[in-house]
């Protein structure tokens, strides 16, 4: 596929800079190839330390092609990364699926390290959950948390595996409170903390959301209309200096629907009484087809009319391993000091 080995290298050309800047900053965790801006949508590439992640959405990548672009990389990079291949073309893209005749390393689907802002981060190329274990995109968010989080208590909301978290913790926060409905996030998250054991304990808390946040912000816990409140952990009202609020684009429980789309109001609302009088909220979209300016005016009236107006807003943008040709990312955060 010459267009595709074209576009490979037309990539590392536009990244050299930035790659020389994160290897020098301990990171080698990035997107290598964001095939729908660079030319062959539904295809990525990235680099989790050690191994090379090839994933197609759209079509499979046949094995010739496959291992023509693995070999380009690994030229580009000057060393060799253990190769791991998942198909989600197919119906059903939480099954990992690969190509006839390829076969991974035993090697390359073991538990491996990669670096991020010089902090350890679990990687596996393969496990039950369909996303990898690191979100690349909010590489930025995260090195402006560990900027900003000094004397600071911190709550991360939608935790995942708490890379937020880690960053917090070595950025000095005082305190660390990762929130997550999922068991499995946060039992990777407790191994990235394992994997950084000269960083300051955090606190893990498994809820959902809604009944969690509602507590914390001193609002009643209320479920959808006829579900029965299942049994969730208790917690004291109280407020955070920091909070980081990256919910997923759709789930729903009997507590509550997470909507970005429709109904960003009801997840923001709780945050913002949850953060401190004069703290910080950040928060984040990962809605292609919301857009920024509509979204930021959403949220500024939203804490306007709750009595908790924003005192500044910034945008903090993915880096330049996730291009955007219309500079319209998918992934928008917003930094609300209040």
């Amino acid at each position: 596929m010459p267009a595709l080995d074209q576009a490979l290298r037309a990539a590392f050309d536009a990244r050299r800079p930035l790659l020389e800047q994160l290897h020098a900053q301990q990171t080698d965790c990035y997107r290598l190839f964001h095939g729908s801006q660079e030319g062959a949508p539904g295809l990525t590439v990235d680099r989790y330390g050690p191994q090379l992640l090839v994933q197609s959405f759209h079509q499979t990548l046949d094995t010739t092609a496959l291992h023509s672009l693995a070999d380009t990389v690994q030229t580009q990079l000057g060393q060799p990364l253990l190769l791991v291949y998942n198909d989600r073309s197919q119906r059903n893209s939480r099954i990992d699926r690969a190509t006839a005749g390829f076969v991974p390393e035993a090697a390359a689907l073991a538990d491996l390290e990669g670096r991020e802002w010089g902090l350890r981060y679990r990687v596996r190329g393969r496990h039950s959950g369909q996303d990898p274990l690191l979100f690349l995109d909010l590489r930025n968010a995260r090195g402006w948390i560990s900027k900003h989080a000094a004397g600071r208590s911190v709550l991360n909301l939608f935790a995942y595996t708490c890379g937020v978290g880690l960053c917090a913790a070595a950025g000095g926060a005082s305190e660390v409170v990762n929130l997550d409905f999922a068991r499995g996030n946060l039992a990777v998250g407790r191994e990235n903390a394992e994997l950084n054991p000269e960083l300051p304990a955090m606190q893990f808390i498994q809820s959902d959301y809604f009944p969690a946040i509602r507590q914390l912000a001193g609002l009643p816990v209320s479920s959808r209309r006829g579900h029965k409140l299942p049994a969730y952990p208790r917690l004291q009202p109280r407020q955070f200096e920091l909070v980081f609020l990256d919910p997923p684009a759709w789930a729903k429980s009997p507590f509550g629907t997470v909507d970005l789309l429709r109904d960003y109001q009801s997840l923001l609302k709780p945050a913002l009484l949850a953060t401190a009088e004069g703290g910080t909220l950040v928060c984040c979209n990962n809605l292609a087809k919301v857009d920024m300016d509509d979204w930021r005016q959403q949220v500024l009236r939203c804490a306007e009319k709750l009595g908790r107006p924003v005192r500044d807003c910034q945008v903090i943008a993915p880096a330049d391993d996730f291009p955007s040709r219309d500079a319209r990312p998918p992934l928008k955060t917003l930094v609300l000091q209040l």
